[in-house]
């Protein structure tokens, strides 16, 4: 007798922080997994082999998600080596250094709103192709990872970030409601102050140390904090939950 065919999950910037947290929780939890990443091709090497260690098939593959051949050719990928999707989660996120908008121009928000928006668009709506019973699909779940920034707006550091994770919010709201009689369920988790290397790139590495002081727990979360809800929103335990923006953010 063969054993059933695990589900399928494509996280975006699966190498690093939640996205690398996401990938390791899903393979115990029986997934397969493609771990998208967009140039540490060591980091992302390191994520497949821990994946393979814990029995689960993995793939990594390289995309920048603000490009839409490199997405539909990481979805076509995932399809060849891994078989059909069941899952998706918008991870992937940059932000650049802190900065007022009177100090930005249109190149750096170009490059935040390509990959934190579009990015997520474009993926979502190849998941979309694949799952929906529209397109002959089975079903499956979209989880964004969207950020209390949304809510605060970021301001004198990046409220560019901020209103990427804005839009996020809404697609998630929109698209959840456009797919809810196909079988796919659409949620967000907004994520607080989280220990990642993505505050490096903003320039404060440390920047959860000084912040975590408004959080009413009085600390930062841990990637592995988020994972754990983001699983949930993608299991059956959540099938009654569509266009849920769930805060992971210490309550605040």
């Amino acid at each position: 007798m063969t054993s059933p065919a695990r589900p399928v999950l494509l996280v975006t910037g699966g190498s690093r922080g939640i996205g690398a947290a996401t990938v390791r929780l899903a393979a115990e939890r029986g997934y397969d997994v493609c771990v998208n990443y967009r140039a540490n091709a060591e980091a992302a090497t390191r994520m497949v082999d821990d994946v393979r260690r814990a029995g689960a098939r993995a793939i990594a593959v390289q995309a920048d998600i603000a490009v839409e051949a490199d997405v539909v050719r990481m979805f076509e990928t995932c399809d060849a080596e891994l078989g059909r999707l069941s899952a998706l989660v918008n991870n992937a996120a940059i932000l650049e250094t802190q900065s007022r908008l009177d100090a930005m121009d249109a190149a750096r928000i170009a490059r935040v709103f390509g990959t934190n928006v579009t990015g997520a668009f474009l993926c979502s709506r190849e998941a979309v192709r694949r799952m929906s019973t529209r397109y002959g699909g089975t079903g499956g779940a979209i989880v964004n990872v969207s950020s209390g920034a949304s809510r605060m707006g970021s301001p004198g550091e990046y409220i560019d970030y901020a209103a990427t994770k804005g839009a996020l919010d809404t697609l998630t709201l929109g698209l959840a409601r456009e797919v809810a009689t196909e079988g796919i369920r659409v949620n967000a988790v907004l994520a607080g102050h989280i220990y990642t290397e993505l505050h490096a790139s903003g320039g404060e590495p440390n920047r959860v140390e000084r912040v975590k002081s408004q959080v009413p727990m009085g600390r930062g979360g841990r990637p592995q904090e988020v994972a754990q809800a983001i699983l949930w929103l993608l299991s059956d335990d959540a099938s009654y939950t569509t266009g849920a923006l769930l805060d992971v953010a210490g309550g605040k």
